[in-house]
């Protein structure tokens, strides 16, 4: 028993041991890697967000221009980042807050929804541009910021636009080409997805 005691303690030492706690670069590296996803023109003067040295949610550095931008987040497999117009913010930051308060995936667009109905919660009166910049776990090195293979996709939200109303089909006629996904809701947008790279 003594010996079995032992074996057990020894595994779930091993595995603590062995999980890998979240790697927060440092605010400048933050700052490059989340501003891939936006134009070029706009990096330099992008708003963004990322992660403290305790991982909180914070400003790292105020932006200049309309755009503002969301550091990958270390405690999350992979890459991810993006950069959005500063006139989605009201939707996005409420996003964030339904997640922080533990609702689910297939709740919060119903929760939105309701809230833009009841002009809780506004929404541009204008398209607006989401670029977000990815990569699988295998092409992201966190502890140096290197990323390989990046795969970049484009959003434009037009709210309560219709497939009749863009000219847009409701799937991609072929890889790579516009459609509009959630057409007639707050969230309805204009999808822009090239082909994935290949992994080398």
């Amino acid at each position: 028993m003594k010996t079995t005691a032992l074996f057990a303690t020894l595994m779930v030492a091993g595995l603590s041991a062995s999980a890998q706690t979240p790697v927060v670069l440092p605010a400048e590296m933050q700052i490059k890697l989340a501003t891939m996803a936006a134009p070029d023109d706009k990096r330099d003067g992008a708003m963004v967000y990322g992660y403290s040295g305790k991982d909180e949610f914070t400003i790292l550095r105020k932006g200049t221009n309309e755009f503002v931008c969301l550091a990958d987040d270390p405690a999350q497999k992979g890459f991810n980042v993006s950069c959005y117009h500063r006139d989605l913010e009201p939707f996005m930051a409420r996003g964030r807050a339904l997640r922080k308060e533990g609702k689910k995936a297939g709740e919060i667009p119903e929760i939105r929804e309701k809230e833009v109905k009841a002009k809780k919660l506004k929404m541009p009166g204008h398209p607006s541009s989401l670029y977000v910049y990815s990569a699988r776990d295998e092409d992201y090195e966190a502890s140096t910021g290197t990323v390989k293979n990046g795969y970049l996709r484009s959003v434009v939200y037009i709210p309560y636009a219709t497939a009749e109303s863009t000219g847009l089909p409701l799937k991609p006629a072929a890889p790579g080409m516009p459609w509009i996904m959630d057409p007639g809701t707050h969230r309805a947008h204009i999808m822009i997805n090239p082909p994935a790279p290949a992994s080398k």
